[in-house]
């Protein structure tokens, strides 16, 4: 009979034991955060793509907590004193808050970075933002998992691989306008940098390269068959012969092409005022 009462009691005790586990479970408020592991500042260059105005960031936002059925409030707010982005130069400001769809425990936030200031070709700026519980949500989490930053520019830094082209004597020195002029013609964003006894990646580099110097001979022909990529060029109409070669969607970022009369050909100029050749 003692054994018996024995089992029982410690029945109830795990009864206990397991409900109270359960209340605690939901017992806290629901908190919401930005979904970047092992991900701190986030790098952007519109140099990359130099057709681009404006590009949008999704930025993944979670919660911590239970889904309900209803639609839920949230802030996402720029933290000032780790800001040099400027508000609608560089960025569009933020909405004074954003929805956590119903059922969902995780959603998407644009927030919309600009290219068109001339600055953005010589310096980075930054833009941190935080997002916090709004009017449905608890801002309880460390602000290190809630917070993010966003590096940007119009600044080309030069890749790894030119050096290797360069002391093979394709691509010369390095200048910001030489490679975005490559970037732009080439099909390709990357060359490959093979390793002693390794050749693979040469003839494909070779064919990139190729495409580049066509259009650096031809940048009229080139216009003229590759309608697709929107670029234009456009007399300067000073006397001089000279054209703008640009982007019809980013029209504010152009790239002279001088006359030279006395050969009748025509050669890219660089940030420096020098001529854009191979070598």
């Amino acid at each position: 009979m003692k054994r018996n009462l024995f089992f029982i009691l410690l029945f109830c005790v795990a009864i206990i034991g397991c409900k109270k586990d359960k209340e605690l479970l939901y017992s806290s408020q629901d908190n919401i955060y930005l979904n970047y592991p092992k991900k701190d500042t986030l790098k952007f260059s519109f140099a990359l793509f130099p057709s681009l105005q404006q590009d949008t960031l999704w930025i993944p936002v979670i919660i911590s907590g239970k889904r309900v059925s209803r639609d839920r409030k949230f802030q996402l707010s720029v933290v000032a004193d780790s800001t040099t982005a400027l508000a609608t130069i560089n960025y569009e400001p933020l909405k004074p808050f954003y929805i956590m769809p119903a059922d969902s425990g995780t959603t998407h936030v644009p927030v919309i970075i600009k290219s068109t200031d001339t600055a953005l070709y010589n310096k980075s700026v930054r833009l941190t933002i935080r997002v916090s519980g709004g009017t449905d949500f608890g801002s309880g989490l460390v602000e290190s998992i809630r917070t993010k930053q966003i590096v940007f520019s119009n600044q080309l830094e030069e890749p790894s691989w030119w050096s290797f082209w360069e002391g093979e004597g394709e691509f010369g020195d390095y200048t910001r306008t030489k490679y975005q002029l490559f970037l732009i013609s080439s099909g390709t964003t990357t060359l490959g940098t093979p390793g002693p006894g390794d050749f693979n990646s040469i003839p494909e580099g070779l064919f990139y390269i190729g495409n580049f110097t066509a259009f650096l001979s031809d940048p009229f022909g080139w216009v003229s068959q590759n309608p697709q990529k929107g670029y234009v060029l456009t007399a300067t109409n000073d006397g001089t012969g000279d054209y703008y070669f640009y982007s019809t969607s980013n029209p504010t970022k152009k790239i002279l092409l001088e006359y030279l009369p006395q050969s009748a050909t025509y050669v890219f100029i660089d940030e420096n005022g020098n001529p854009v050749v191979l070598h």
